[in-house]
């Protein structure tokens, strides 16, 4: 099983392989700090297409945002799942990402157990579940 992580803090990309680690062996991490990298790496390597991608929003060069849309409007690459992984809790920023079809929305926890908690709720859904949309009053995942 293979997932991308795109975001541009070290840090937060660092606390999210260890958590990942931890929880969940056999799983293979991809990270990319910024969005022009990860488009060219899902439009370059099919065969790394990701069983789910978690994004962030704001990065240099090409944000969440515009990813977002790309890979939507891509017939290769449309059916990935798509976590927005981001520290706003901003309604419209989640309603635009809802809009633009990601699968769930994740604000960043504040705790390295909540993030173990969040990556294992996503990888707990089933790939049919991964790839629906939700509806709107289950799209923004919180754990607690």
């Amino acid at each position: 099983m293979t997932i991308f992580l795109t975001d541009d803090d070290s840090d937060d990309c660092l606390l999210f392989s260890e958590a990942l680690r931890e929880s969940h062996s056999g799983v293979t991490l991809n990270v990319t700090t910024d969005g022009v990298r990860l488009m060219e790496m899902l439009h370059g390597a099919p065969l790394m297409t990701p069983m789910v991608l978690f994004l962030d929003l704001n990065m240099p060069r090409k944000n969440g945002f515009e990813c977002l849309e790309e890979i939507r409007k891509s017939p290769n690459l449309k059916d990935i799942p798509v976590i927005i992984f981001s520290t706003s809790s901003n309604t419209d920023i989640i309603d635009r990402t809802y809009r633009q079809g990601a699968n769930y929305f994740i604000s960043k926890p504040n705790s390295f157990v909540l993030l173990k908690k969040a990556i294992g709720l996503i990888l707990s859904f089933d790939p049919t579940q991964l790839q629906s949309k939700p509806l709107r009053e289950q799209y923004v995942i919180n754990v607690a």
